[in-house]
């Protein structure tokens, strides 16, 4: 049946027929919100069958039965993180209450001498994945002693301590030639990756509402970049787009990125490299949708990039990843990893100020004064910046290019090795220091537990399985890295006899989490966690 143009005007003609002029008006709205609410409901990036999901859980947890259930299992993990706890500080006592008169400062030194020790793993001896990146008595006497001259001194007041802005400023100026930056080249210290990232995401937000008018900001990046992206992305109100890696390399598609790029895009991330498989992503294809859609490329070099700046010196070739590409606009680089800064140090730097500009906060009518701060922090520890400064010092370039070339060589040492074992494969191509394994043979899990009971302490990985040793200095020590491969050998030789044996211990509660669908109740777990982290029952004490 065909219906002819006049059909719809008349229905519309019938329907308001005999009614008043607020009624039609009432009417026409309702429609048009509704219109417009079952638009914005259905035109949502996931999908009605994700989100019919997630609701359905959330509905379920209200159900007594189930309800019940997740609590009495929440109760049961807390009490397991909490004698987790009290077995790795040895039923050690706390102090929960100011002493009535100060401690002597002998009893100080001996009390933080008990705590820094406490624990089962010898990071001091090479036995955990990164962690501490190197271990250097004659430095940390160095750093105390700065330290202690710098202790109490705050950036905050330019005016007060000049010098500390000037440490600073030369840290910063430092780095920029490292990672080939030019004359316009500027960044900031920070406390850590976590808040060079968080910076450089505050940083394009705000510029891409002043100068592009976005105010729904998405930021584009890998599945494997950093989890401080998120975190950036919780704290400002920014959507995260996240795209996949390629199955054999592990480093980031990018004709997925590309694809993903929207009006609303205010930034593009690549890892060099990546934490969870040490693999580098295409950082120059990268540069080139920066260049060609105007988009800022972040380049998170938190965790190797204090290596892959000295590596075409230490005779390592790496594809270019630095200011050398010209799409490339902010790199984060962590000081206190492969920079052998005491922890709390890190930076974040731009191609020219235009980006730093936005990240600075400024409250221009406060009565208490106009405020301005370059970074998330107002008063700032000026004892970590002399550190930090003094230890870029005393090392130099030519030992930095040393240092690099050893840790480079031992990584490929021992990829090498761990490629020649039965039952395991190495994730990808290593591009600086980080090596991750899994298996199709046998849960990789049991593998970890397994050298958790010799003493090495490796990150487990998720989605897919498996585990990673970040190669630092104190791996590079005689004797290190060939034991840890003994190890691995020897334990791998058990592990296939009896291949399809479950996961025990804490890691098989780490990967029953993963088949959980409803991941709301895997981060109540978590907080679980994070809260024992806290925990000063039990053994409580006046000092």
């Amino acid at each position: 049946m065909h219906l002819s143009v006049d059909t719809v005007p008349g229905f519309v003609n019938h329907v308001f027929k005999n009614k008043e002029p607020w009624q039609i008006a009432a009417m026409t709205s309702t429609a048009t919100l509704a219109t417009v609410w079952l638009w914005t409901f259905v035109c949502q990036d996931e999908s009605l069958l994700e989100r019919g999901k997630k609701q359905l859980f959330k509905l379920a947890r209200y159900v007594p039965s189930i309800r019940d259930k997740i609590n009495k299992e929440l109760v049961s993990i807390n009490e397991n993180f909490e004698k987790d706890v009290v077995r790795r500080l040895k039923e050690a006592s706390f102090i929960v209450q100011l002493p009535k008169s100060g401690l002597k400062n002998e009893k100080i030194m001996n009390l933080i001498n008990q705590s820094v020790h406490l624990g089962d793993y010898d990071w001091e001896a090479g036995r955990v994945s990164g962690a501490v990146y190197r271990t250097n008595n004659e430095l940390a006497q160095l750093m105390g002693n700065v330290y202690a001259i710098a202790s109490y001194t705050n950036p905050l007041h330019p005016d007060v301590f000049p010098g500390i802005c000037k440490l600073e400023a030369e840290v910063v100026r430092i780095a920029c030639h490292l990672f080939n930056g030019d004359k316009a080249s500027c960044g900031t210290m920070t406390t850590g990756g976590t808040e060079s990232i968080l910076l450089a995401c505050k940083a394009y937000r705000d510029y891409a509402r002043e100068a592009k008018g976005i105010r729904k900001p998405e930021i584009v990046l890998p599945v494997t970049a950093h989890a401080a992206f998120d975190k950036a992305a919780q704290y400002l109100n920014i959507k995260i787009r996240s795209v996949p890696v390629n199955p054999q390399s592990f480093t980031v598609c990018v004709k997925a990125m590309r694809k993903s790029i929207t009006k609303n895009t205010i930034m593009l991330v690549g890892s060099a490299p990546n934490f969870p498989y040490g693999t580098m992503d295409n950082i120059e294809a990268i540069s080139e949708l920066g260049v060609k859609y105007d988009i800022p490329v972040h380049v998170d070099a938190c965790l190797g990039g204090f290596l892959a700046c000295f590596m075409s010196e230490a005779g390592y070739a790496l594809p270019p990843f630095d200011f050398r590409l010209p799409g490339v606009t902010s790199i984060s680089a962590d000081t206190h990893k492969y920079g052998y800064a005491p922890k709390g140090s890190s930076l974040i730097l731009y191609r020219n100020k235009k980006y730093r500009h936005h990240q600075y906060t400024i409250t221009t009518d406060w009565p208490g004064g106009i405020y301005g701060s370059p970074t998330i922090n107002g008063s700032r520890a000026g004892g970590i910046i002399a550190t930090c400064w003094a230890t870029l010092m005393y090392y130099g370039r030519d030992e930095y290019v040393k240092s690099t070339k050893k840790i480079i060589e031992i990584t490929r040492y021992v990829e090498r090795k761990l490629r020649q074992m039965n039952g395991i494969f190495v994730f990808g191509t290593p591009a600086t220091s980080v090596i991750a394994i899994g298996s199709n043979d046998f849960h990789i899990y049991r593998l970890s537990e397994a050298l958790s009971d010799k003493g090495w302490n490796l990150n487990t990985l998720q989605f897919p399985c498996g585990i990673h040793i970040c190669i630092t200095h104190v791996h590079t020590e005689p004797g290190v890295a060939d034991q840890f491969l003994e190890d691995v050998d020897t334990e791998l030789e058990m592990i296939m006899e009896t291949r399809s044996s479950p996961v025990e211990g804490k890691l098989a509660m780490y990967g029953m989490s993963q088949s959980i669908p409803d991941r709301s109740v895997v981060g109540d777990f978590t907080k679980c966690f994070l809260d024992s982290m806290y925990y000063t029952a039990g053994n409580e004490t006046q000092k």
